[in-house]
């Protein structure tokens, strides 16, 4: 059987490739950029789905093979990533290919909700593509999962920093009821259609729910993940709806990672759906939410971690711009001065270097609130070396400064190594 899967080196398209290689399939996968490196059994094939939008680029790639899975998707869009192209032209290019070169199977990765209610427009456009799908002679299978979990996944991650906080903070009072399954099953199922597209035939379309074992609040998924990383009960903050737009935009600026309007309005829809056509596919139950978490420990490290640093941000950014704004005259200028003389600095020069030292704070805090990766890991190391040099600084030249009661300079240790840590758990360029 010859396969040829799309958005391989997604989070979802890493696990079916594994599970289909390990089964002896020949694979064949579509990447944006291919790598100096990559399993010798794999033939890649370079595509790229924000321009691959035409039938005519897909039919050479199709030559020789018997069933097509489609796992591109993305969350949010990104430059020429949109959810237009991604979701629905470049699927629908791939789909009409499929049906003139007589593929065999088309097993097309949606969403639940992606229905006649779709109103989102990540659910609109997967819809569109599924409709179009549908429309075609083809044997299909339109997979349609709820919330998918797994260790390394993105949204994963976003719901143990959510399930990890000393209080969430719940918008609104709808149950948000979703039904998440586990990566591995949701694997599993695709394997088991592909071993049957010998004996699928006909033209028809499925439009199949991968859900797990049991509908359960939003509210009380994030309990669960909470409870399976052993950090006990979770405490919920009811606010209301219309505090929403409020909080979002300034968490994100802040680098907190949180659900955005359109997922929470997804969510207040529901995301449950009937379990028992995926369970007579798979011959067993999928796996309940309390064993998702396979490392506790660490996942508990990890989910704390990324609302811990965010805050860490936070307060080294306000260090910075209250320092340039003291310095700019709340502090006397005269005093500046003085204690400029007093390190050693010019008179003449007293003013200028004032000057640039505050403008210097205040570029440090705004760099702190609003640069990314991979650029940020660099502000970490150049906030050292200058607090370094003014804590020797100050030190040598009025060391009654390293005793003063109120603000001892040895409490830049701490700082420096606050910014260590931040420097080594930021993301390095050469990963991204």
């Amino acid at each position: 059987m010859r396969i040829l899967l799309t958005g391989m080196s997604g989070f979802i398209g890493t696990h079916v490739s594994t599970a289909l290689l390990a089964e002896g399939f020949q694979l064949a996968c579509t990447v944006r950029h291919v790598p100096a490196q990559a399993d010798p059994r794999l033939r890649l094939i370079k595509a790229d789905f924000a321009r691959d939008t035409g039938k005519h680029v897909w039919l050479p790639r199709l030559d020789g093979i018997d069933v097509v899975i489609n796992c591109v998707g993305i969350i949010a869009e990104h430059g020429a990533q949109t959810f237009a192209a991604l979701h629905t032209q470049a699927p629908c290019a791939l789909f009409a290919a499929c049906a003139e070169r007589e593929v065999r199977l088309v097993i097309q990765l949606s969403a639940l909700g992606a229905d006649d209610g779709a109103v989102s427009p990540y659910h609109l456009s997967k819809k569109n593509a599924d409709d179009f799908l549908a429309s075609l002679p083809l044997a299909s299978v339109i997979v349609q999962p709820s919330l998918v979990y797994g260790d390394e996944g993105a949204s994963a991650r976003l719901l143990r920093m959510l399930a990890s906080l000393p209080v969430y903070p719940r918008f609104g009072r709808a149950q948000q009821a979703v039904q998440p399954v586990h990566v591995d099953d949701l694997t599993d199922l695709v394997v088991a259609l592909v071993r049957g597209a010998g004996a699928a035939g006909g033209r028809a379309t499925r439009r199949l729910p991968v859900v797990g074992p049991e509908p359960l609040p939003f509210v009380a998924y994030l309990a669960a993940l909470r409870q399976a990383m052993g950090l006990g009960r979770l405490r919920v903050l009811p606010l209301p709806r219309w505090l929403m737009p409020a909080v979002l935009p300034p968490a994100k600026l802040l680098g907190f990672a949180m659900p955005d309007r359109d997922t929470l309005r997804m969510l207040d829809r529901g995301n449950v759906a009937d379990a028992r056509p995926m369970q007579r596919l798979l011959g067993r139950a999928p796996r309940p939410v309390a064993r998702f978490v396979t490392d506790p420990r660490g996942a508990a490290v990890q989910a704390r971690l990324d609302w811990l640093l965010p805050l860490l941000r936070l307060s080294i950014a306000v260090v910075w711009i209250v320092t340039a704004i003291v310095s700019a005259g709340v502090y006397p200028v005269a005093d500046s001065y003085r204690l400029l003389e007093r390190s050693g600095m010019p008179a003449s020069l007293a003013p200028l270097l004032l000057a640039g030292a505050c403008v210097l704070d205040l570029l440090f805090g705004l760099a702190t609130l609003m640069l990314r990766p991979p650029w940020r890991r660099w502000l970490w190391p150049a906030q050292a070396v200058l607090i370094g040099f003014y804590t020797v600084l100050i030190a040598l030249r009025m060391p009654e400064f390293l005793s003063h009661p109120y603000g001892p300079l040895t409490k830049n240790l701490p700082m420096l190594a606050v910014l260590w840590l931040l420097y080594e758990m930021e993301e390095k360029p050469w990963n991204t």
